[in-house]
Parts: structure tokens; sequence; C-alpha cells
């Protein structure tokens, strides 16, 4: 068995890295996808710091660069050729870190199995009536992360790279799942179980995590 894992920086993606470890999984590799502006979609996040997050991990990074307005067959094409190359080398399964929502499953089954790979969902809830805990279980466990994006329709107001935490999962408007299951918020994960360091993220105003999206072009992330 060799496992790939789809890497997003956010915390469902560390999490079932931790999880596989925990479970005696050999993960290989992590897989992102990146903009041609050098960042990860949707989370927000420079590429950079993904970086350092494979290296705390001690894992490879497979960046795979996709075009801009990348449509849903151009992506199939692009990572289906990784895909490939990935069974070439050894690889045996896919993880993924989706919690409930079935018609992602299903399209990544799929898109994996096509290629003779064998779909892995270590995280799988099955029901939003458990991201709450799940969310909870996260941070007992001392993953950290901050929020990158969030949908301005829940958050308005919302500046990224303010703390993942009990006070953020308070504080959410109904109807948003804690995870962000639904794309509601994305986040990126700087400490946990998964790494063996810490990231050090650049700050201004001295509480964790607020300004380093601000600054993430001129600074370095530190381990």
């Amino acid at each position: 068995m060799k496992v790939l894992l789809f890497w997003s920086s956010g915390k469902d993606s560390a999490w079932t890295l931790y999880k596989l470890r925990r479970k005696g999984y050999p993960v290989a590799a992590l897989l992102t996808t990146t903009t041609p502006d050098h960042r990860v979609p949707f989370h927000e996040v420079e590429v950079g710091w993904v970086r350092a997050q494979a290296v705390a991990a001690s894992l490879p990074l497979w960046e795979v660069p996709l075009p801009p307005f990348c449509s849903n067959a151009v992506y199939e094409q692009i990572v289906g050729g990784v895909l490939i190359q990935a069974r070439q080398q050894g690889f045996t399964h896919v993880a993924f870190g989706d919690l409930y929502l079935e018609d992602i499953r299903r399209y990544r089954e799929q898109l994996v199995e096509k290629y003779g790979l064998v779909p892995l969902f270590p995280i799988w809830t099955g029901s939003p009536l458990s991201s709450g805990r799940l969310a909870r279980t996260m941070l007992r466990f001392g993953l950290r992360a901050v929020v990158t994006w969030a949908d301005p329709q829940y958050f308005p107001a919302f500046s990224p790279g303010q703390p993942f935490d009990q006070a953020w999962l308070q504080r959410l408007p109904d109807g948003v799942d804690p995870c962000g299951e639904r794309g509601e918020f994305h986040t990126f994960c700087y400490a946990g179980p998964m790494f063996y360091q810490s990231l050090k993220l650049p700050l201004k105003d001295g509480s964790e995590g607020a300004s380093w999206m601000g600054t993430s072009h001129c600074c370095r992330p530190l381990l």
C-alpha cells in the first residue's frame, strides 16, 4: 500500500493526514493544485506556505498547476495525468478529507477508480450533525489553523487570518457548518499532531494568526 493525499492546506486535509498515520497507512506524498497566481484554489493560500507544511509533515509535495478559469473537463484531464504517474510510481490509494457530501465523494471515487486507484475517506462522518464534534476534537488534539477565506454572505466583515478556535465556532452564523464543509469558509493549518514541527506565522498586532495572509508575499514561512 502507498497513499497519495489530496492536500488543500486546511484543517480537514491536515486531520486526514493525522488519522491516516494513526491507522498505519503509509502516506508517501501530498498533492495540491495551484492557480496561475501560485495559490491554492478556494483557500487563497500562497504555495510557499503549503511547501512549508510539507516540510513540517516530512512529505514530498506534488504541485499541480491549473490554468485560468479551469473547467471540470480540463481539471480531470490534468489530475488524471498525475494519477497515471502515481500509479506508475507504485501508489495504490488516494485519500481525501471530505466529511459528508455524497455527490463530492462519488465524483472523487469515479475519478480515482478510473485509473485503478482506491479512494480513501479517513475522516468521513456521513452527517452534518457530526461537524461540531469533529471541529472540537481537532482543537482538543492540538490542531491550530487560521481562516483564510469566508463567504461574504455569512461573513460580510471578514478579514483573513482569524484563528480557527472555540471562539470562532461559537460565533458562527446560523446555517454555517462548523467545519465549513459546504464551502462557507476555508482554513490553513500551521500546527498539530500531523506535523513534526509547527509553522511560525508572521504577526503584526500580537493576536495569533491575525495578519499573516496580508504579508504572505513578502515573508517566508518559518519552521
